[in-house]
């Protein structure tokens, strides 16, 4: 059976190191021994069950660490459940017995370090470029014994469309992308191409991939992967020059003014792409220029593929003038740039400026990296560089960090969501006034949050490095991560800020007040001109240069901006620090607060809502921004924008009382 491993390194081994003995780690271990025959009937009901219904429900429940969790704690609910008949007057008795019963099973889900584990998840490209990239560095049997195949195997089956294809996530349509990812990931796990994989998912994937026009219909991204792997001609793909990092950096489309996801993953693409690197010509990938492809591999013009995108995958329809761009690069200066002398006074510069800012980053992030397409190439890159190593060997530890198993299989996680999951939980916690049954609970989580928080910046000249601070800082997962987020040190510092209300013998020390000016700093840090709060580093790119988005599935990736739901956070988090902390920073607190409340007054939509750039999505925006709004002490007699966000909430309210919403709100920007 699998089971969840919480705050352990692992072995002794001197590749993986942390800066708080692991605190909010998660990893998985499969023991072939472990559980009754009941226990692993259950696990396999489980799985079962899901199949059964994966397309009508297309998330999991996340159920295998739940099940071990309450197992090894050996919960039982003592509480009745709560039933209301028709009519019955619900009861204050009744509503606290309901509130009584979810705390105390909450309770009993939360780890042994004080966080709460959680998937976090969906992406359906995630995975097979680890699995390519352990296949062609030749660690694929290690990092990927027996039992992980066949989770991935059974997550790649459980998530294909009835039409064949996989989508971008879950609960996508099907697109070129991830399905001729996947696709390759089944092959290079084992699976043929005639009749491989539960209810022949090789030849119904493949089927249409060719209905579509074939692999060279990939997006740019799949370009990449596809060039890397040996499967396509890196002539085929647009330029991704590697001496954008060595431009001056007051240059509008120098590296460092892109959003920091966009330049972490095309940093160690610039990389790969600048060296031309491909892996080994094994008889597989001889296979597969044979499967992919409607024509004869050798007849393909490569040139003439560069735009080419199937309409499945087009989010982001490219303007001419990027492509106008692309092709300059292509015809003009990427063929000088790989020519002597320039190839040796220019490109091996690039190359090398890269690949410091690539060790820069993993040394960082303890090679965890910002995210998961970033971890993927950063430590391929590192082996390109050096196959034997200090630096892939670093990245081969931290691998197990991004992988989750449930009852839907094995999958590649963004990255942890921990530390946002538990400042939320306990701040549900506490809202329940039942403070006094779940002191233990409490003092946990406080103890998880207290020690999660960065208590550094980046090493060295970080602005150098194009970062910015982080010293009191929480991240999105955990202190090994290393990048902070408004949001979440919003959320982490206002849980510090409740529980320094309540007694230390309940709940644990008080974080002290140095560390508490630490975040604020940040939040103040990155407060842009119009109020807003970006996320990890301050906005104030030019907005065109979003004209340069290489990708097409996406949109608005390019620059940084600012988010409904970190201005919400930042507000309700310094207005609580100015209550119990007046005299620090307090005028320059108040117009931050003051320039934050006019930055959601007008962005509220027509409608009365708020877009959510972070969750699904009218609904989740609405609620963060009322939040800031009311704790602000702004209400509906003297707020029109808290006027009009109730209208909404009332006019999408749902027959049976509750809200929700389809995740097709986030990319039609219509409320589904």
């Amino acid at each position: 059976m699998w089971k969840l491993k919480v705050a352990e390194g692992g072995d002794s081994s001197a590749y993986i190191y942390s800066t708080n003995n692991f605190v909010g780690r998660q990893t998985w271990e499969f023991d072939p021994d472990a559980g009754t025959p009941e226990e692993r009937a259950e696990v396999e009901e489980a799985r079962l069950h899901f199949y059964n219904n994966r397309y009508q429900v297309k998330p999991n429940g996340d159920l295998l660490w739940r099940m071990q969790f309450l197992r090894e704690k050996k919960f039982k609910q003592t509480i009745p459940p709560v039933k209301i008949e028709d009519c019955e007057v619900i009861t204050h008795e009744k509503t606290t017995d309901a509130l009584r019963r979810s705390v105390h099973f909450f309770s009993a889900l939360q780890a042994s370090d004080g966080h709460w584990p959680a998937e976090n998840a969906g992406p359906l490209f995630f995975l097979p470029p680890l699995v390519i990239c352990m296949y062609i560095t030749g660690h694929l049997n290690s990092v990927f014994p027996e039992e992980h195949r066949k989770e991935i195997l059974r997550y790649i089956y459980y998530h294909q469309n009835e039409d064949g294809g996989w989508g971008l996530h879950v609960e996508g349509h099907s697109t070129m992308f991830s399905t001729a990812l996947s696709y390759i990931c089944m092959r290079i796990l084992g699976e043929g191409p005639g009749d491989g994989g539960q209810d022949n998912a090789c030849p119904r994937a493949r089927k249409w991939i060719l209905d579509h026009g074939g692999v060279t219909h990939i997006p740019s991204w799949g370009k990449t992967w596809l060039s890397i792997l040996g499967l396509f001609d890196w002539s085929g793909s647009n330029p991704m020059p590697p001496e954008f990092w060595i431009l001056p950096s007051f240059l509008p489309m120098h590296p460092a003014k892109m959003w920091c996801y966009c330049r972490m993953v095309y940093m160690p693409m610039s990389y790969l792409y600048g060296k031309r690197f491909v892996g080994p010509i094994t008889p597989l990938i001889l296979q597969l220029r044979e499967e992919l492809f409607i024509q004869p591999y050798n007849e393909i013009n490569w040139k003439k593929v560069r735009h080419l995108c199937a309409k499945e995958d087009i989010y982001y329809p490219h303007p001419w003038i990027q492509d106008l761009l692309w092709d300059s690069l292509y015809i003009s200066t990427e063929p000088i740039l790989t020519l002597w002398p320039f190839n040796k006074l220019i490109r091996k510069k690039a190359l090398q400026v890269t690949m410091k800012h690539i060790h820069y980053e993993d040394e960082n992030s303890r090679y965890i990296t910002i995210g998961c397409v970033e971890k993927v190439l950063c430590m391929l890159a590192c082996w390109v560089e050096d196959p034997n190593g200090d630096y892939f060997k670093k990245h081969l530890a931290r691998v197990p960090d991004y992988l989750w198993v449930a009852e839907d299989g094995m999958k590649m996680q963004s990255f942890g969501s921990q530390e946002w999951d538990t400042g939320f939980a306990i701040q549900a916690l506490l809202a329940t006034n039942l403070t006094d049954e779940i002191g233990p609970t409490l003092a946990r989580g406080h103890d998880f949050i207290k020690k999660s928080q960065v208590k550094d910046n980046p090493s060295g000249d970080f602005k150098s490095m194009h970062r910015h601070i982080s010293k009191g800082s929480w991240t999105f997962s955990d202190q090994d991560h290393g990048w902070q987020v408004s949001d979440c040190t919003a959320e982490g510092l206002k849980c510090c800020l409740l529980l320094s209300m309540m007694p230390s013998e309940i709940v644990g020390g008080k974080m002290e007040p140095e560390r508490l000016y630490d975040s604020v700093n940040v939040l103040l840090s990155l407060q842009s001109k119009n109020g807003g709060l970006s996320a990890w580093e301050p906005a104030g790119a030019a907005e065109w240069l979003e004209l340069l988005n290489p990708t097409e599935f996406f949109a608005d990736i390019v620059i940084e901006r600012e988010y409904v739901e970190c201005t919400s956070s930042a507000i309700q988090a310094l207005v609580l620090f100015k209550k119990l902390h007046p005299g620090h920073r307090k005028k320059e607190i108040e117009h931050f607060i003051t320039n934050a409340i006019h930055y959601l007054e007008n962005l509220q939509m027509p409608d009365g809502s708020w877009y959510g750039n972070w969750g699904v999505c009218f609904t989740y925006g609405t609620w963060f921004a009322v939040g800031g709004l009311a704790a602000a002490g702004k209400t509906f007699s003297t707020c029109a924008a808290m006027r009009k966000a109730v209208s909404f909430l009332l006019t999408t309210q749902r027959e049976n009382g509750g809200w929700g919403e389809s995740y097709l709100s986030c990319p039609q920007k219509v409320t589904k």
